[in-house]
């Protein structure tokens, strides 16, 4: 059980979502929700609110009677839930109620402390929204995808409960649980506000990070493949240049490397004895996707930290509109729903990932192309040249996959189509660079899927198991207890499916969530 404080981490959205634990408020959170709300039904009876007593967007200028005041609430709700396309798969959902659930825990929105006790038990029985991919422009938030949410949350819609799409009322229900009774505020609330981009942001970091480790990994585990020398990832040469990530980049394969019979020291070969070639015929250096990882995958590491950074600080952060300050006896309107924070990082990552992801496509080519590696039969061929094909089918994938994700590493954040009668006349796209970063990185893993089959074929090819570092034989040894060896053509995608869902759910180095966000 987790208590939930402000700030909350990222290792608190980790055990909630990857680990199944609950979730509880702490008394100062439950009083701060309770004096917020007190204040704002207190000052809001002689005065004008946005959102309280007021029509919403372009309407605003519409006074709204107090009869009609909680009726507009539900017709809110009701009139935004228009998500149409595919379904948000449910981990991604439950993080944005998590994010949703926290942001209003905050004490800045005057919600009644049903609203976050509610979404407490949607979360520790996994009730989760069943959300739209399509819908929201990320200005007011993701009004259409927590409109969803809030749906949910009065007993109508769906949700995903025990595996299956059910109505909200039937989930509820069957947990005793009642629909939500809006108080003052509580639809706008709900709405208004950046959770959806920011849970499926959490999601994609944390899985972003995990294939930044393996993509580390396979990349120390090539240069053992091809006997590099080892001094491109000296701390020495790689301290020269002052950029955080290269040098932690550096660090980590020289760690996983550290114990392997493969690598070579450049002075032993070059330096310590004489040599009396004129034509070398072992390579001085090796191509750019093996001697220059940690300058290629620096930058993502950064990026990605700071990515993180900032994904934790959007959750901990008021995204409302408006904002009730208790401290102050105060209620301030502005704009802090729109999503240009997290719409910009999620760029950001999905640039970093296409690129991670042709850096793995360059490896496998390097590794299927006996032209350039020289060492290896064609395609990793265990089999007949000419009669069996080995991996020559699977680079296909691989490449097609590659160029799909360099088409979406387009950027939205510089996408702004104004529309809510021009109210709304520049957005942030926010939940849609979110999605499309999501798919990114799953691409991603099918790409290193791929790579990781191709790389314990070349190792039995080259037959130097044991000759490896212990890490890159522990993970070969993981790898083919999924996909033996095989000389024989065999139909390899549902080992290579088998192989992503073990990439995505396990760690090559252990995922420490505080790098990323110290």
């Amino acid at each position: 059980m987790i208590e939930l404080t402000n700030p909350i981490a990222l290792a608190d959205f980790y055990a909630v979502l990857f680990e199944n634990q609950k979730i509880k408020l702490t008394q100062s959170t439950s009083d701060r929700i309770n004096q917020s709300h007190h204040f704002l039904k207190n000052f809001a009876k002689d005065k004008i609110i946005y959102g309280v007593n007021t029509g919403f967007g372009p309407m605003a200028q519409y006074r709204i009677a107090e009869a009609d005041q909680i009726q507009l609430q539900y017709n809110l709700i009701r009139s935004h839930a228009t998500g149409m396309g595919e379904v948000l798969d449910p981990i991604y959902a439950k993080s944005a109620l998590l994010a949703r659930l926290h942001t209003l825990s905050l004490g800045y929105s005057g919600v009644h402390p049903n609203a976050v006790a509610l979404m407490t038990e949607m979360l520790n029985r996994d009730i989760v929204p069943v959300i739209h991919q399509h819908g929201g422009v990320g200005a007011s938030g993701d009004l259409v995808q927590l409109a969803h949410l809030a749906l949910n949350m009065i007993g109508e819609g769906n949700v995903w409960y025990q595996g299956k799409e059910t109505a909200a009322a039937q989930a509820l229900a069957s947990e005793g649980l009642e629909p939500l009774q809006i108080h003052i505020r509580e639809g706008l609330a709900l709405i208004n506000g950046t959770s959806v981009m920011t849970g499926i942001g959490i999601v994609n970091t944390i899985y972003a990070q995990r294939l930044l480790y393996w993509s580390i990994t396979c990349s120390a585990w090539i240069n053992e493949l091809v006997r590099a020398y080892d001094d491109h990832l000296s701390e020495t040469l790689n301290g020269t240049k002052k950029h955080h990530g290269q040098q932690q980049v550096a660090a980590l394969m020289r760690e996983i490397i550290a114990d392997s019979s493969l690598i070579r020291k450049r002075h032993e070969h070059l330096y310590d004895r004489r040599v009396e070639e004129t034509i070398f015929k072992d390579k001085l250096q090796e191509y750019y996707s093996i001697r220059c990882v940690p300058q290629i995958l620096g930058p993502i590491w950064d990026a990605l930290h700071h990515c993180t950074t900032t994904l934790v600080e959007e959750v901990n952060s008021a995204n409302d509109n408006p904002i009730i300050d208790v401290a102050s006896q105060n209620v301030f309107h502005g704009g802090n729903f729109h999503g240009d924070y997290i719409a910009f990082e999620m760029d950001k990552l999905r640039i970093a990932t296409a690129k991670l992801t042709m850096l793995m496509e360059r490896q496998l080519n390097y590794l299927l192309n006996v032209s350039l590696n020289e060492i290896l039969p064609s395609f990793v061929n265990l089999g007949k040249l000419g009669l069996n094909f080995g991996m020559q089918g699977a680079q296909f994938t691989a490449t097609s996959t590659t160029a799909e994700n360099q088409t979406l590493a387009t950027p939205i954040y510089t996408h702004s189509i104004p529309n809510n009668k021009d109210n709304q006349d520049i957005v942030s796209m926010g939940t849609n660079a979110a999605w499309l970063t999501k798919k990114v990185i799953d691409n991603a893993y099918e790409v290193l899927a791929i790579q990781l089959v191709t790389l314990v074929q070349a190792v039995d090819a080259l037959d130097c198991r044991d000759k490896l570092s212990s890490k890159s034989g522990e993970v070969y040894t993981n790898i083919r207890s999924i996909v033996p060896t095989f000389k024989e053509d065999i139909t390899l995608s549902p080992y290579l499916a088998r192989v992503k869902d073990y990439i995505k759910a396990h760690d090559a180095i252990h995922l420490n969530l505080n790098t990323f966000t110290s």
